[in-house]
């Protein structure tokens, strides 16, 4: 079950070409050390100490080997021993995974059923996870450590990344294919109020690349009093070669022999480890192989035939200066969903049950927002608006999109995204309840995306949206300027617009505003998941519990947000798939979206930062926006990330909200219910900013470029409450 299967570098880039994607480059997207990090000191005495050798088998002592056979009886079939706290840590692990000669990595997910029941005794059903080659590349990484004291251990924090590729840094992550380091930090769970309950977990502070197996090391942990801990009884047992009657154990054997010269060929000496495991990241086709397949489908149909779209309200009042109308209407895509795709359906499968199949079609929404300027001289350009969250497309006629829309003569329109649309709310909120139920959720995000990649076609399609008479100038002609359309989303429309630019073939630009990657980092740092947490916590009150959930939920999350795409976004793209350039902009302290996801797609993609990005001392971080390199070229041609500074408290380090650090309690007695600008949610901030619409009105071009906004100070928000858009 856990031999780990190997195939030829060919057959890994014949896979991959099958998906519809480039054979990938050597080695990670991003920085990440090398084996020199992990052991610093040169020298044949020094390289001697770090080994992965099997010392001479000895038995364990009787007490430790009554505590593992009683382990042994006490924990169900299919389930790790290694930490016995619960039967899915550490997670994740190849230890659930089997093999399997048709994936590209070679392993199928295996996790075991009957395991993380709700409150109601319902436990997970794995079919959907295990239909998965492996795991997220950006999940997080769990274990429980008993005993375990943080501040006496070396863990490396959201302020000291590069210490975590160094050989100070108690915890390691290695990628066994490359032996290079990955740089992530550390962080126990602050939300678990007993420390039998709190989960240790390592962020990778990048995407980690896809198809590739990592080893995960921990070594030199402390308890409360400076002492070493002592490792759990199974692990002890592989590691110091103690030979054992438990057949659970003595099959793990072979593959942790191997795993130990793996990581020791990285710099990590099997003696010194308190746990290790290692688990393998799910390859391109698993992760984007269904959206893709929709994709290239729909698209080929909807060239085919009639555009059908139904124009069902003009609305002209109580509009900005410059904005004509509002029109709201639908349009037919092809479903891949069964039944009529409402929220709960799944997808339709063939007869494999891995390729999506056309169902019909679904009935689309849509709001554009028309400027005057196209109506009465024509080249609007085409943009193609993400929502925020559980929103709708009318949030393609708010004000500040108006605003925009006019200052750019540019055509806004916006389509529900459906999966995590305001339709989609009570959906979502039985998925937490029993996170069984999230599969439907994530099948109907994908045909959401859909929806949107259908919506950018038909607006520059010669007889799509330009044909209708509701997007003629006076003269009868058409308001688009088709020769691309463009992509602006905000928040969910930014964590959802970086997956979906990534496959689009009708736009090459996207604006990322206040976005990110990564629900099962975001959601316990966003004020916006709090009364969804009360339905979590009520479904599974252990933290460790939740925990797991979080990052299972990522494992199917990946198919419908940017983590599950963003090693794809600006280069190494899928086949017939241009590389796009995106624009980024991030609130400083932001209360709803953690900008510490936005800064790792900026390290996955090499994306540089505008500097200087803060005033001086605003920043508590040691290494504030760790590894990125600034820019201050201007006009730049491909991507960068620029960060608003609204005068808003710095960001807490660990998994709660702004609202939940002692800095916030004290400095805002008052909640945000003030007038104090360091209290407020900077999060509607920079895509108010004239300068951030002057960027877009530069950037929104198909020669278009990014230019300067700041003057090569810090980029400085007016709050929106003193803004009147």
């Amino acid at each position: 079950m856990n031999a780990r299967l190997r195939f030829p570098v060919l057959m890994g880039v014949v896979a991959l070409l099958a998906l519809g994607c480039s054979a990938p480059e050597e080695g990670p997207v991003a920085f990440t050390g090398d084996m020199s990090a992990a052991n610093p000191t040169s020298g044949d005495e020094e390289s001697a100490q770090i080994s992965g050798d099997a010392p001479d088998p000895t038995p364990l002592d009787p007490e430790s080997a009554a505590q593992l056979q009683s382990l042994a009886e006490e924990t169900p079939a299919g389930c790790e021993l290694l930490d016995p706290r619960s039967c899915l840590l550490p997670f994740p692990s190849d230890a659930y995974t089997t093999e399997d000669p048709d994936t590209v990595t070679g392993l199928r997910v295996d996790l075991p059923g009957g395991v993380l029941p709700n409150a109601e005794g319902n436990p997970l059903d794995p079919t959907e996870w295990n239909r998965n080659d492996g795991f997220s590349p950006s999940t997080p990484i769990l274990v429980h450590v008993p005993g375990l004291d943080a501040e006496q251990t070396a863990l490396p924090g959201e302020g000291d990344i590069g210490m975590s590729t160094t050989s100070e840094s108690a915890t390691v992550i290695v990628d066994l294919d490359n032996g290079q380091l990955i740089p992530h930090w550390a962080e126990v769970d602050q939300r678990a109020t007993e420390d039998a309950d709190r989960t240790l977990i390592l962020r990778p502070a990048q995407s980690l690349p896809e198809g590739h197996r990592f080893g995960v090391a921990l070594r030199d942990l402390k308890g409360s009093g400076g002492q070493a801990l002592t490792a759990p009884v199974a692990y002890r047992a592989l590691r110091d070669n103690h030979p054992t009657d438990v057949e659970r154990v003595e099959e793990r054997r072979d593959h942790f022999e191997q795993m130990f010269q793996d990581l020791a060929s990285a710099g990590v000496n099997r003696a010194d480890t308190y746990l290790a495991w290692d688990f393998t990241v799910a390859s391109a086709r698993s992760l984007a192989g269904r959206l893709l397949t929709m994709r290239d489908d729909a698209m080929g149909r909807l060239n085919s035939s009639e555009p059908n779209i139904t124009v069902e309200e003009v609305r002209t009042d109580d509009l900005r200066d410059g904005i004509e109308k509002v029109v709201e209407g639908t349009f037919e895509v092809p479903l891949y969903l069964e039944g009529d795709g409402s929220p709960g359906s799944r997808m339709n499968y063939d007869d494999s049950g891995e390729r999506p199949v056309a169902n019909g079609t679904y009935t689309a929404n849509f709001t554009c927002t028309v400027p005057t300027e196209a109506v009465e001289r024509g080249g609007a350009r085409p943009v193609v608006y993400g929502h925020g969250l559980l929103g709708s497309s009318r949030e393609a006629a708010s004000s500040h999109v108006q605003v925009t829309a006019a200052e750019l003569n540019a055509l806004y329109c916006a389509t529900d995204t459906i999966g995590m649309s305001n339709g989609d709310v009570g959906y979502a909120v039985q998925a937490l309840n029993d996170i069984s139920r999230f599969p439907a959720m994530v099948d109907r995000m994908q045909q959401g995306m859909l929806n949107t990649l259908a919506l950018g076609r038909l607006l520059i399609s010669e007889d799509g949206f330009g044909a209708v008479d509701e997007f003629q100038t006076d003269g009868g002609d058409s308001i688009i300027d088709t020769e691309s359309a463009y992509y602006d989303g905000n928040s969910q429309g930014a964590i959802m617009g970086g997956a979906i630019t990534a496959v689009a073939q009708d736009w090459t630009k996207a604006v990322l505003g206040v976005g990110g990657m990564n629900y099962s980092t975001l959601l316990n740092r966003s004020v916006d998941f709090d009364e969804y947490a009360v339905v979590l916590r009520d479904a599974y009150p252990n933290p460790l519990d939740q925990q797991l959930v979080f990052g299972l939920l990522q494992m199917l999350w990946d198919r419908g947000e940017t983590a599950g795409y963003v090693q794809h976004l600006t280069d190494r793209t899928y086949s017939r798939t241009p590389a796009k350039q995106v624009l980024m902009t991030i609130a400083y302290g932001d209360h709803q979206v953690a900008t510490i996801t936005a800064e790792n797609i900026a390290r996955t993609l090499r994306i540089p930062i505008y500097q200087p990005a803060l005033p001086d001392d605003v920043s508590p971080l040691e290494e504030p926006f760790w590894n990125l390199r600034s820019t201050g070229q201007f006009p730049l041609e491909g991507s960068a990330l620029f960060v608003w500074y609204s005068g808003t408290l710095p960001p807490p380090t660990g998994n709660i909200t702004p609202r939940m650090s002692d800095q916030y309690r004290a400095e805002c007695p008052d909640g945000d219910d003030t007038d104090d600008v360091a209290c407020k949610d900077p999060h509607e901030d920079p895509r108010r900013q004239p300068e951030v619409i002057r960027q877009k009105d530069e950037f929104f071009r198909p020669d278009g470029v990014i230019v300067s906004a700041c003057d090569q100070e810090p980029c400085l928000a007016t709050p929106r409450d003193e803004l009147d858009y």
